[in-house]
């Protein structure tokens, strides 16, 4: 039973990351350097809980100061950063698409460990994990869609790279932050919320996939 919780709390990350790899029109990335970042973002979880935990310590639990701030801020700007000086600065990108490749397996590696660490301590029903796959994990996911879509823009437009730069970090924030203000707000009308919410979500970042396969090669 607890090797089956395991499987089920792993299988959803490891879905969306090769979902959005084979989406990939051009020429694929690396599987090695994807996995290395998809394992980057799995090592970042617990040192991310270590500062989020000291931000609650000394701030309180404001809910949107937790929701945009401690939750969303800390983590995309963890990710973002991975992303960033790792991949966008080492020329890794040749094409728009390939930052949405890079930030979505360090989002779905985070998100992966996350499931996994809430299945080990509530050994939660397959039912409960379905939901998880559904919205948090796939959030993860999501979010790292609009940053890595920003992200090759800015190594598309490098006179524009500042203003895309920004908007990958803030516009991920933005909707995680709003993902997790709707969870904790809406404690009896949350699934009236969420489920347009993450049509939504599903919507721009499906567009932002198609876009960035339409981009240009970066020379």
């Amino acid at each position: 039973m607890a090797f089956s919780l395991l499987m089920a709390a792993i299988a959803p990350g490891i879905a969306l990351l090769a979902y959005f790899y084979l989406k990939d029109l051009y020429e694929s990335e690396p599987i090695s350097v994807v996995a290395r970042m998809f394992i980057l973002g799995i090592l970042t979880v617990f040192p991310t809980m270590v500062v989020q935990r000291g931000f609650v310590l000394g701030l309180g639990e404001n809910p949107l100061l937790f929701a945009f701030g401690i939750s969303a801020g800390i983590e995309e700007f963890i990710k973002w950063f991975l992303v960033y000086f790792l991949i966008f600065r080492n020329s890794s990108i040749k094409q728009p698409y390939d930052g949405i490749v890079y930030a979505t397996a360090v989002s779905l590696g985070f998100a992966t460990l996350e499931n996994v660490l809430f299945s080990w301590f509530y050994q939660p029903s397959f039912s409960t994990l379905l939901y998880r796959a559904m919205l948090p994990v796939s959030g993860h996911a999501l979010f790292g869609v609009i940053m890595g879509y920003y992200l090759g823009k800015a190594k598309l437009n490098p006179t524009q790279e500042k203003k895309y730069v920004t908007y990958a970090l803030f516009l991920p924030i933005f909707w995680h932050g709003s993902f997790d203000y709707i969870l904790l707000q809406a404690s009896s009308y949350w699934l009236w919320l969420i489920v347009p919410f993450m049509f939504i979500l599903w919507m721009r970042g499906i567009r932002k996939v198609n876009r960035a396969n339409r981009m240009p090669v970066i020379r």
